[in-house]
């Protein structure tokens, strides 16, 4: 692919996330909503996506654009020590999910990030955010795949590449950082 592809096929991502509006916005009330309320956001994502986990809960706990409040979040894909005991322990499928029923309290929210949605941890952190009562947000791509229809709310990128979702999530997580940041002077 050449770069005026890959940029081509980039802003088409991008422009297309009009399409979700209406889920967009319903994320947006469900993340403010919650750290109003006093909850945290649970995160987690692999590979890249857990890259994109942990950039959105260093925005809230540290600073996007501005000083404001430390606002509770953490990125379940960050602590090693503890995903390799639980992957050890109960298998990898169950490293997101053991930390949502061992973190939570009711209040918060579990946010995933998947470019495929076909991950089993990424499912069953979803399942237990589900059967635990709390809220969740998926941002997915490639049509949601198996997480499809497990969340509160989806963010479902349009399109069929991954590096588009992934470029599209990020740019989700800044626009939520905006919103955030004038939510909490």
């Amino acid at each position: 692919m050449t770069f005026e592809k890959s940029l081509a096929e980039a802003i088409r991502t991008l422009e297309s996330l009009g399409e979700i509006r209406p889920a967009i916005d319903a994320a947006a009330e469900l993340i403010v909503g919650t750290l109003r309320a006093g909850g945290k956001l649970l995160i987690c994502g692999n590979g890249g996506s857990a890259a994109e986990a942990a950039h959105f809960a260093t925005e809230l706990v540290g600073r996007f654009e501005r000083s404001r409040r430390p606002l509770p979040a953490v990125a379940l894909s960050s602590d090693g020590s503890l995903i390799t005991c639980i992957g050890n322990d109960f298998g990898f499928e169950q490293v997101f999910a053991r930390q949502v029923a061992g973190l939570s309290k009711p209040g918060d929210l579990v946010v995933v990030v998947t470019s495929s949605g076909r991950s089993p941890n990424i499912v069953a952190a979803l399942q237990e955010a589900g059967r635990l009562g709390l809220k969740s947000i998926a941002f997915l791509g490639r049509g949601g795949g198996k997480a499809k229809g497990l969340a509160t709310c989806e963010l479902i990128i349009p399109g069929s590449r991954g590096t588009s979702a992934q470029e599209s999530h990020l740019f989700l997580i800044h626009y939520f950082c905006e919103l955030i940041e004038a939510s909490f002077p």
